[in-house]
């Protein structure tokens, strides 16, 4: 199905606002200083944020955050959206979006944390914590999350055909190697929850800590592996160990981990999603980053 072209900028948030919540209707609407791919964020007065998918298939995760964020919030350790209101399709904009409550906090850089060790202790208590909730009648895997928490069997396609494109600006064979392992690394663990895109943009940092995590647009119930790719896009080192062993995963779904990682990293490098230069380059350390880590697991 083709999926229309839609113009969202703050003129429609605010016609948006106006007819369905006129209660708000007096605040301010602007951008935010990163308002995200998947969906587009604005401000609503100072204590809210108006967010709307850019396309149909992320739209398809407003209804899921909706019901599922307010269960979560008390049993997560860290903040997590608060949402506040649902809003229609109206005005030319053909989708359901969203009001949250603003939290507060920088997107994650390594030079706002004060310690990149307890950093990464803290993300993997939050995420221990979130595969504890129990995940009855949570969403498995499928187009809202793009197959998250599924097979990596579903990228393998995608995966092969982005090394052989790069064969010569990257080790191919180790990058098969890798990809190879992380598919027969079968998952056969029970369902549990999982938040599907544990990326820096998706972390909020306050007086040097991780103070919240954002974004459960892609979130399910299945195989966690896919949450591990923070390990390789963001840490290094000794806040890599620790956030291996606070995760406490077994060897297999470390290797899927990888999987996940390396697909998302090679079909960026090798042009498949429009992304500028320095993304390219950045996806590419990224593989040297997997690579180099299954080379010292093995």
């Amino acid at each position: 199905m083709h999926n229309p072209k839609v113009n969202i900028d703050t003129d429609l948030v605010r016609r948006l606002v106006e007819v369905q919540f006129p209660k708000w209707r007096h605040l301010p609407v602007s951008p935010v200083a990163f308002g995200g791919w998947d969906n587009r964020t604005f401000h609503l007065g100072d204590e809210m944020t108006v967010r709307l998918p850019s396309a149909a298939h992320y739209a398809l995760q407003v209804e899921k955050e909706h019901r599922w964020l307010p269960l979560f919030a008390p049993l997560l350790p860290l903040p997590i959206p608060v949402p506040l209101a649902m809003g229609e399709p109206a005005d030319g904009y053909p989708w359901h979006w969203s009001v949250y409550r603003w939290i507060e906090g920088e997107t994650a850089k390594t030079g706002h944390i004060a310690d990149l060790r307890a950093f990464a202790l803290t993300l993997a208590e939050f995420l221990v914590a979130l595969r504890r909730i129990d995940p009855t009648g949570g969403p498995g895997p499928g187009q809202h999350n793009f197959y998250r928490g599924g097979p990596l069997t579903v990228y393998d396609g995608e995966a092969r055909q982005a090394i052989a494109a790069l064969e010569g600006e990257i080790d191919a064979q180790a990058a098969t190697i890798v990809w190879e392992a992380a598919l027969d690394a079968t998952w056969h663990g029970s369902p549990v929850w999982f938040h599907g895109d544990v990326a820096s943009g998706n972390l909020l940092v306050k007086d040097g800590r991780l103070s919240a995590v954002i974004d459960f647009g892609t979130s399910g119930v299945g195989d966690p592996s896919c949450d591990l790719a923070i390990a390789w896009t963001f840490f290094e080192g000794e806040s890599r160990e620790t956030f291996r062993s606070a995760i406490a995963v077994d060897d297999a779904t470390w290797a899927r981990g990888r999987g996940w990682t390396l697909w998302k990293a090679l079909i960026t490098a090798a042009g498949r999603i429009d992304v500028n230069p320095a993304e390219i380059e950045r996806a590419r350390r990224v593989i040297d980053e997997v690579l180099a880590d299954h080379e010292h697991w093995a």
